[in-house]
């Protein structure tokens, strides 16, 4: 009898073209459209992810009509449900202790900016659907480049790329865009991908604003220059920072001439700024200036730089970022250092996440997401930062690093 049921079996498989051998594990009697079912099934990573038959067709790698069979009657069954045109949502969760892997490429794991973001962002993935597969860009563009396809080979679902060099940024666009992977582009614009950091222009002028009310208040709106600390190789969309200091300072001091406005490229590093700085005062014959910085790397430079010449000149400088090292400088009293435009890197990381969450999902997503900028001043420091003094505040040979931030 036994014998009999097991020829019928096998016939019945046999007619389905579905026959398997009797030395498989399951005896042969596995049904091949219930195991492609499940397959597609378990395409499905986590709750509300919805797929496109192409996609479907990648992570299963069934035959495409074979593919489109399967999730109508998947569909039919109630086990999937039709979200648009070509897209399908799972009904249930499928594999629950599947992790999606998302490629993290860091700025430099040794810059003040680089570890807020990281560290806040490997907190925000905890206990989520995602993992974090990391890689450090070292400052390099050479390297993201590498990591980026470092990124691809190690099938991320997704990827998250922190990098300064405007001109490699197409090329890593491009690899993402090609091996089908989702991109968020940090504080550096690249072509196709999701933008999520600080609104550059609009960091610009609150700094701006802030020198222009300073020297209203101070120096009854009459400074000699204006000096601008610049970045060049982060490219046009984080100058923008620079252009907008100096219309926010035009703003409340609009009788500013064009040429009391200078700009240096400070390299966004602290030596840099320092040695432009230095090479910059004895051309300087006034008293009064106004300094906006890319960002704090550069800002401190500049007051280190003012610190050390004999001559007594009045600064005041906006930095950008409000890193635990402008928080501390601060807070010294008479510090030429008067604000710092914040923007809350210790933050990224749970916006990230659930940017990342709906763009896996299918869910519309906006093309740019621009974080808060606040400007931290001695007045507001501890009300923004409480914390501080629980924090190790890098001196100022740590800033021995080349940062966009």
């Amino acid at each position: 009898m036994e014998k009999k049921t097991q020829r019928i079996t096998e016939r019945d498989a046999a007619d389905e073209g579905k026959r398997r051998p009797l030395d498989a594990p399951d005896g042969g009697y596995a049904v091949g459209a219930i195991i492609r079912a499940c397959s597609v099934l378990q395409a499905f990573r986590f709750d509300e992810e919805a797929l496109r038959l192409r996609e479907v067709v990648e992570r299963t790698n069934l035959h495409k009509a074979t593919a489109f069979r399967t999730l109508q009657s998947l569909v039919a069954g109630g086990m999937l449900r039709r979200v648009g045109l070509d897209q399908y949502r799972c009904q249930f969760r499928t594999v629950k202790d599947q992790k999606l892997r998302i490629g993290y490429a860091e700025m430099a794991r040794d810059s003040v900016f680089s570890i807020d973001v990281t560290s806040g962002l490997r907190t925000a993935v905890k206990d989520t659907e995602f993992e974090l597969e990391e890689f450090d860009n070292r400052y390099s563009a050479k390297v993201a480049v590498q990591n980026a396809k470092h990124m691809v080979n190690a099938g991320v679902a997704l990827a998250i790329e922190v990098q300064i060099h405007e001109d490699v940024a197409p090329v890593i666009a491009s690899i993402f865009r090609e091996a089908n992977i989702p991109l968020i582009a940090v504080d550096i614009p690249h072509p196709g991908a999701v933008f999520f950091g600080g609104d550059n222009y609009q960091a610009g002028r609150i700094g701006g604003r802030e020198l222009g009310r300073f020297a209203l208040e101070n120096w009854n709106g009459k400074p000699d220059v204006v000096l601008l600390l610049s970045l060049k190789a982060a490219g046009a969309i984080p100058l923008a920072r620079i252009t907008g200091m100096a219309m926010g300072v035009k703003e409340i001091l609009p009788s500013l001439k064009s040429d009391q406005v200078v700009t240096l490229d400070g390299n966004g590093g602290y030596v840099e700024s320092m040695q432009a700085v230095r090479s910059f005062i004895p051309k300087f014959h006034g008293k009064r200036i106004l300094v906006g910085a890319q960002n704090d790397a550069s800002a401190l430079g500049a007051i280190d730089a003012f610190d050390e010449q004999p001559r007594e000149v009045d600064v005041a400088i906006v930095g950008q970022n409000a890193s635990s090292a402008a928080r501390a400088e601060l807070r010294k009293t008479g510090s030429r250092l008067i604000g710092s435009v914040a923007f809350f890197p210790e933050t990224y990381g749970l916006h990230l996440v659930k940017l990342a969450r709906d763009m896996l999902a299918g869910r519309a997503v906006p093309p740019a997401v621009y974080v808060k900028h606040v400007m931290i001043t001695r007045k507001n420091v501890d009300h923004y930062y409480s914390n501080d003094a629980l924090l190790d505040v890098p001196q100022r040979d740590a800033l021995l690093w080349h940062s966009f931030h």
